[in-house]
């Protein structure tokens, strides 16, 4: 069975993080890329009407995935966001809705300026009660 770190990235420090962490674990690396990429105005957390305000806002959105990674044979992943709003951005709920994960180990990291993951982890864990999540770290 194979391992795979799956990530996404606005600004690329998630995605550097998630090379290492792939390298550090003989896994295989996916970037999860939104169908509309975000622009620098689209993450303004000032803005009121900036996309990931309104899309943290939403508890139902789920912002479309370009091309969701293969998980055929997959045992064990690693899947890493950066902290908006004090949890996961909501193109994360997009991956765990579409992606076949039972029996699946999955490991979540995230970056952040000062947030910690823990919200994330709770929220996910109770989003999908029947997915293995063995633990959640900020790195």
């Amino acid at each position: 069975m194979s391992r795979l770190v799956i990530y996404f990235s606005y600004s690329g420090v998630t995605a550097s993080k998630a090379q290492k962490l792939a390298n550090q674990n003989d896994a295989e690396v996916f970037e999860l890329k939104a169908k509309v990429p975000y622009s620098d105005a689209d993450v303004n957390w000032r803005d009121e009407n900036s996309r990931n305000v309104l899309e943290y806002k939403d508890v139902n959105c789920r912002p479309a995935i370009e091309t969701m990674p293969d998980l055929t044979g997959v045992s064990e992943i690693w899947v890493g966001y950066p902290i908006w709003w004090y949890t996961h951005p909501r193109i994360i709920n997009t991956f765990f809705d579409e992606a076949s994960l039972e029996g699946v180990k999955i490991h979540l990291f995230a970056t952040s300026g000062g947030s910690g993951i823990d919200k994330s982890f709770a929220e996910l864990k109770e989003t999908y009660p029947s997915l293995s999540f063995i633990d959640a770290k900020r790195i």
